[in-house]
């Protein structure tokens, strides 16, 4: 069933687990996590991004999301993850995306603000929830490179950009990174408590593909209410087909979906979520 995504993000701010995101592009990705979910009883996010355009039309590929979110026996919610204009994010929504991530963080404080309360505006009326990022979390590239330039975000400026764009979560930059990390994750945990003793609204972690579990059930005890995961998907999915790659390619795609929802349903326990949904 479709989800209303700040329902459940502040559900999970209050019960102390995280939502956990899944960054979908294909169909086996897409109906691995859904498999996970509705056996875990989970809600989820399945979400799309620019960056995957190059692999499916997002405009195609959007119809089969929506419909099984729809027909899922669990809270399913469509995001758009990373949205860096207000014609992508509209765009999303034209084509049943149900939450949209303004990202507007690499740019300076006073214009993330202006981008991202002009998405927020535009929204808002129309029941759709917003995510922001504040800080910037590191693009895919040498961890050890990211982290010497990296833009933690500033618990000082929180509540102020929370109020004055009135986004609904805001993902927080800790030292985390999009993509495979080169070296162990340096996460700044003290960011994740002045941010969320500082505003209202649930936290978000980006790049938690590679963190250690040990690390994210902490981020979760601090206030960090839904995760993202791509990566460890991809990795999941590259491992079957390499482990099965004699495989007729009909069967070899079972065998890709059912490793996808192996890695999904790891991750849903990991953060908490399994059973939320019953």
């Amino acid at each position: 069933m479709l989800a209303d995504i700040r329902y459940w993000e502040n559900k999970a701010k209050e019960g102390g687990y995280a939502i956990p995101h899944f960054n979908v592009w294909n169909a086996e990705m897409l109906m691995g996590v859904i498999d996970a979910a509705e056996e875990a009883k989970a809600p989820i996010i399945i979400s799309f991004g620019t960056g995957f355009v190059g692999n499916t039309s997002f405009e195609d590929f959007s119809h089969m999301m929506v419909s099984m979110a729809k027909k899922a026996t669990v809270p399913v919610i469509t995001h758009w993850d990373h949205g860096r204009s207000m014609e992508i994010v509209q765009n999303a929504y034209n084509h049943g995306m149900n939450s949209v991530m303004r990202d507007a963080s690499a740019c300076d404080f006073e214009e993330n603000i202006r981008l991202t309360k002009e998405v927020v505006d535009y929204f808002h009326p129309l029941g759709i929830a917003v995510e922001a990022e504040l800080g910037h979390v590191g693009n895919e590239t040498v961890y050890e490179e990211a982290l010497a330039s990296y833009q933690y975000t500033d618990p000082s400026q929180a509540a102020e950009f929370v109020e004055r764009t009135g986004c609904d979560s805001l993902a927080v930059a800790i030292g985390n990174q999009h993509g495979v990390y080169t070296s162990e994750p340096k996460l700044n945990f003290e960011v994740i408590e002045k941010v969320r003793d500082a505003v209202s609204v649930p936290l978000v972690l980006h790049g938690a593909s590679g963190i250690s579990d040990e690390d994210i059930r902490k981020a979760i005890s601090l206030g960090i209410s839904k995760i993202n995961i791509h990566t460890e998907l991809c990795q999941a999915a590259m491992e079957a087909v390499v482990a099965n790659q004699n495989e007729p390619f009909l069967q070899l795609e079972r065998t890709v979906r059912a490793a996808v929802k192996q890695r999904a349903l790891e991750k849903i326990r990991l953060f908490g979520t399994d059973r939320k949904a019953e």
